[in-house]
């Protein structure tokens, strides 16, 4: 894989991680709260703001960890998708669930090189302790 692939992956789980973010804020505050006028789930974005600086810097480790967290939100908006009875509430659900995959798959291809890399040289330093 390329270093232009490797950046429109980086770019795609940026992307869909601020607009998870600006969905739940959005949904939470504005389009579909649980309560009229707002509700205490907003704070759910907290841990996806938390992870945001280490996402758009490409730290390695916080793009590992950060895959799996955002299973959570996938959870949540499949299960108020099929769910929730209010249709803006179900859709939002969805959407959220839609961007938790676009990001997990995209944090998936962005590390899958380094993986590799990584794989490569534990093999080599390896073949060279036992020699």
């Amino acid at each position: 894989m390329n270093a232009t692939t490797q950046n429109k992956y980086h770019l795609l789980a940026c992307a869909s991680l601020i607009a998870l973010v600006l969905l739940d804020i959005l949904w939470e505050t504005v389009l579909a709260p649980l309560r009229p006028g707002g509700s205490w789930m907003v704070l759910k974005v907290i841990p996806l703001l938390w992870i945001m600086r280490g996402v758009i810097r490409r730290d390695n480790f916080t793009m590992q960890w950060s895959s799996m967290l955002i299973l959570l939100y996938f959870a949540e908006g499949v299960i108020r998708g099929s769910s929730d009875r209010a249709w803006l509430s179900a859709m939002l659900g969805w959407a959220e669930a839609a961007l938790s995959v676009l990001f997990f798959i995209s944090t998936l291809f962005y590390l899958r090189p380094l993986k590799k890399a990584a794989k490569l040289a534990a093999k080599t330093a390896q073949k060279t302790e036992d020699k």
